[in-house]
């Protein structure tokens, strides 16, 4: 007993080094790194501030969560003018909820009138109906450049409104059944649970959509990631592991991507490597994208649980 005890102390020890030093990990270990290797998607968190609060929301949007600022269509454009002469083929708007943004019209016809093709993630509970009308007038404008993602948590109601609250997953549908029906460009982001297999996650979501007449290409278009568990003891990932996991640092996002962020009280934008770090200071990169091409260390554990041993791409369909 005292010599499991010690050893509990010791494992208990290691895991609360983890993810300190950004160049070494918690048993001394080189920790593996992912070079810019092109920016194919520049991602611009909109501002946290969300009409939701999802139990297990990654970065904590809520209707009160207001640490990363409303973007506006003036910054947006001097960030735009920064990579014109960067191939970027895709901008992504994420948040908190994109639809809140005042200037989310203005931002989504400046992105696409600029030649970009434009993914925004919603979660389409209500907010995108006050902008229905702009939002058509941008659909005969640019057509499929316009691509909007909506998040379902799963393909059961009991399971997505645990997560989301009462009475969102019928008016989630129904928003996606809107923009179905008039030719909008739609995909799907949702989860699978850690007991379901990739089929079974499939085949549910196929089913859903099939019973409210939404026809996709679910092999494009339906976006399943694996549940994030946010108390779950994950490994930090070294230089060895890529040959052991036979993964590569070039399929890494943090390779292709990087996102703009506008922090509370800060006179000007961030630059962070990925989607998935926003409030985190050792990842400030810079302040513009330049600056922005330096190494990115995989020193947080969502790039172990959600990219490396997760596989997921924000823009994956993109």
């Amino acid at each position: 007993m005292l010599q499991y005890q010690r050893t509990s102390k010791f494992w208990q020890r290691v895991r609360s080094m983890k993810f300190k030093e950004m160049r070494k990990t918690a048993n001394g270990q080189e920790r593996a790194s992912v070079t810019l290797k092109e920016l194919k998607t520049l991602w611009f968190n909109t501002g946290t501030l969300c009409n939701l609060k999802c139990e297990n929301c990654y970065i904590e949007s809520s209707p009160t969560n207001d640490k990363l600022s409303f973007l506006t269509m003036l910054e947006v454009k001097a960030v735009l003018a920064d990579v014109s002469s960067v191939e970027t083929k895709v901008i992504g708007l994420t948040g908190g909820e994109p639809f809140l943004n005042p200037e989310i019209i203005d931002i989504l016809h400046l992105c696409l009138s600029s030649g970009y093709e434009v993914l925004v993630l919603t979660n389409a509970n209500r907010v995108i109906k006050r902008h229905e009308e702009s939002l058509l007038k941008l659909l005969s404008q640019f057509g499929h450049k316009l691509q909007i993602r909506v998040s379902l948590d799963h393909y059961s109601k009991e399971i997505h409104e645990k997560e989301r609250g009462p009475l969102t997953f019928d008016r989630t549908l129904n928003q996606v059944k809107w923009l179905y029906d008039r030719g909008f460009n739609i995909s799907i982001a949702s989860r699978s649970l850690g007991d379901e297999t990739e089929e079974q996650a499939l085949k549910g979501h196929e089913e859903l959509l099939n019973q409210h007449r939404i026809s996709i290409d679910t092999t494009r278009s339906l976006v399943i990631f694996p549940e994030m568990e946010s108390g779950k003891d994950v490994p930090e990932i070294t230089i060895h592991c890529w040959d052991i996991l036979n993964k590569k640092p070039e399929h890494q996002m943090c390779a292709t991507e990087r996102m703009i962020v506008k922090r509370k009280g800060d006179e000007s934008i961030s630059v962070m490597p990925c989607t998935l770090l926003a409030y985190d200071d050792k990842f400030v990169l810079g302040k513009n994208i330049k600056e922005a091409e330096k190494k990115v260390y995989l020193n947080h554990k969502f790039c172990a649980e959600f990219c490396v041993l997760g596989g997921a791409s924000c823009s994956s369909t993109a």
